[in-house]
Parts: C-alpha cells; structure tokens; sequence
C-alpha cells in the first residue's frame, strides 16, 4: 500500500497510533431496532469491522440517556444491555486491528414527544427548530421544547459522565462529544436558540459553559486524551440553527479554551450548504481554527481523496473524516491507496433496519488483493 499520499501516512493521536489520517466520520444508521437499542450481533460488529482499516472509526451518535433520544433506532449508551452490545462491537473491530471512539449524544430539541412518552424534549430555551423529527411513523414537525432547568442540566451532564464510564466498560478506545449539528450543546451555545438569563444564558461564556462542565466531569472517569469533540461553527439553516453576530465570537471562545485541555481531537465541519451569503458565517472553518488550536485537529464535510491528501498537505489538518464514501465504500483507505473508483450509496437504506444497504456493500480493493 502507498504511504506517499498525506492520507495514509500513520498518525499518532495522543498515544494512540493510527495506520492512516483517514476516519470514519460518526452517522445516524437507525439498524439497532430491538427493545433495549442496544448494537445487535451480525449487524452492528460486521459493519463496524468491515471498516476497520480506518485509521479512526468513529461510531454513530449514542445516545446517552432515554432523554437524549431523538431519532427512530439509535443505539444508546446509558444500558447494561447496550453496554454489552458495544463490547461486542469492540471485540471484533479490535480483532481487525481497527480503533473506535464513541459518539455521545444528546439531540435536545431536535426530538419529539413520541419518543418521551408524550413529555416535551429538553432545550436550552422554549424555542421551536422549525424543523423535522424522524420518528417511527416518519417525519414529524418538531415543537416547542421544555427550557432545561438547573436541574435538568446537572443531571444531563452526569448522563454523558456516566455515559463515559460505560464507553470505557464497552472498551472503547476513547469518545466523543456530539457538541455540533443543532443538538443540545449546540442549542446552549447559539443565542438565537439560548435566550437564558441564568449562569447558563446571555454572555459568550455562560452559553458555553455547559460545554466546559461536561468535559470535566467526564475527565473524572476516563484520560483526559481520549476526548475528542466535534463543532459546527457555521451551520446555519439547517438543523434548526439560525446564525447571529456572536455565533463565530463564541466559537472562538470555546476553541481558544479547548487549548487548556489535553484533548484527542478537535472534529470541525466545514459548511453543509452555501453560506457565503449569511453576513456571520466563515466560508474556510480548517483554515480559520488551525491557527487556533494547538491540539489535533479533525476535518469533515465534503471531502474527497484529492481534497483530503490537500488540507493535510496545506496543515490546516491533522484527520480527515469521510461519511457518506464509507457507507458504500468499506475498504475506502485502499481504495485510496491502489486509486480505486468509489462505489455510490442507497440513499434509501440509510435508515431503515436490516442488512440491506449495510453490511452488503462490496470491498473491491481487498477483493483484488486477495
């Protein structure tokens, strides 16, 4: 296998050692249909270890408690039984040699009351997303969330606490923090959707600050160097999440404190659409933050083979993460490495339970290898 590609070339991630710069990039599959959603053997560990010639797989959003729930069929972390279901994940993608984080996740007002029993999903304001829920009788338009309490925080941030301490007992080489997209952290974060005037709203600092005391209290269970965690700075328009005059301010704030921190990573979203046009938005989010934070640095959204190999090659990046290529593409670092063409994927298998559209994509190179 060429290692002259920026790519594949080994990377060290704080003790960890990985084979390429290649990720799996975390996403929403829906296949743990069971009462417990927990991973189920024969699907979840075979499409995990197919991919583990990543040099990092990052696993789809695990929810971190039933509260934190918000789409049809995602397997949590909060369970013994869904605990078992990941250690047998890790057991097989460790066997091929491969290393996973885990993403914790929390989707706050991105949910609906289906999944809650009828009860109103958490926020960090009473502020409608406008937007959609995919629930079990399909898309549904979401609602006015509950503003999250005093209470209602403390217990969440102990959720990912513990949630961490089960991704350590699942063996997991280390997590991440889902602090992106439009879910909860992101809400906390963006003033358009926290108009808080508690120690949680208002100032840069307090929007951010349950960010800061969920890395802490994770920090007492597991290394500070197996944290990673993930942040969309110029999302707008979609997830929900509107832009304003403070939404880049606040994500400087948080990057520059990330610096205090003994981090894995740091995962970075370029923009999912064309915000060229929205007067707040930075159209190069790599090239702004690389600058800015001193730890690794992890890149999505968009990239491809020649891409990739140019924002290492420029070091505006450490990791690049692919997400829809491996979907159809399990063998993508040596489709990379022997400049094989990409297969295309089944938008309409991406979330339904089964085999189909999962487990039964064709891993090309290593078929020619063999």
């Amino acid at each position: 296998m060429s290692k002259e590609q920026a790519l594949l070339k080994s990377y060290n991630l704080n003790g960890l050692e990985l084979p390429n710069r290649v990720v799996m990039a975390p996403m929403t599959r829906s296949r743990a249909d069971n009462p417990e959603n927990a991973p189920i053997e024969g699907l979840h560990d075979v499409y995990y270890t197919q991919r583990a010639s990543a040099g990092l797989i990052i696993t789809e959003g695990s929810q971190v408690s039933k509260e934190a729930v918000g789409y049809v069929n995602t397997a949590g972390i909060y369970s013994k039984e869904q605990v078992q279901g990941w250690k047998m994940v890790n057991k097989k993608v460790h066997e091929a040699n491969g290393r996973m984080f885990i993403q914790l996740w929390h989707v706050g007002r991105m949910s609906h009351p289906d999944f809650h029993n009828g009860d109103l999903p958490l926020s960090a304001s009473a502020i409608n997303p406008e937007s959609q829920s995919y629930t079990y009788e399909g898309f549904k338009d979401t609602v006015t969330p509950k503003e999250m309490s005093i209470e209602d925080i403390k217990r969440t941030v102990q959720d990912f606490k513990n949630a961490a301490k089960n991704a350590m007992e699942a063996d997991f080489d280390g997590i991440e923090i889902h602090s992106s997209n439009g879910y909860l952290f992101h809400q906390f974060f963006n003033g358009t959707s926290n108009k808080r005037n508690d120690e949680y709203g208002g100032s840069i600092e307090n929007r951010a600050k349950i960010l800061f005391e969920t890395i802490d209290a994770i920090k007492e269970v597991m290394p500070e160097n197996k944290i990673g965690l993930r942040l969309n700075p110029s999302l707008h328009g979609i997830f929900g999440m509107t832009m304003d005059e403070e939404t880049i301010p606040t994500f400087d704030y948080i990057i520059k404190k990330l610096n205090d921190y003994d981090l894995a990573y740091l995962h970075l979203s370029e923009p999912f659409n064309d915000v060229s046009e929205v007067p707040y938005a930075v159209t190069e989010i790599a090239k702004r933050y690389r600058p800015m934070y001193d730890g690794t640095l992890m890149i999505n959204a968009g990239f491809d083979q020649e891409s990739g190999n140019k924002v290492i090659e420029e070091g505006n990046a450490d990791l690049v993460a692919f997400g829809k290529p491996y979907i159809s593409n399990p063998d993508l670092v040596e489709r990379f490495a022997e400049n094989i063409p990409l297969s295309d994927w089944d938008t309409d298998t991406f979330y339904v339970p089964g085999a189909k559209g999962y487990i039964d994509y064709e891993s090309k190179a290593r078929k020619q290898e063999a």
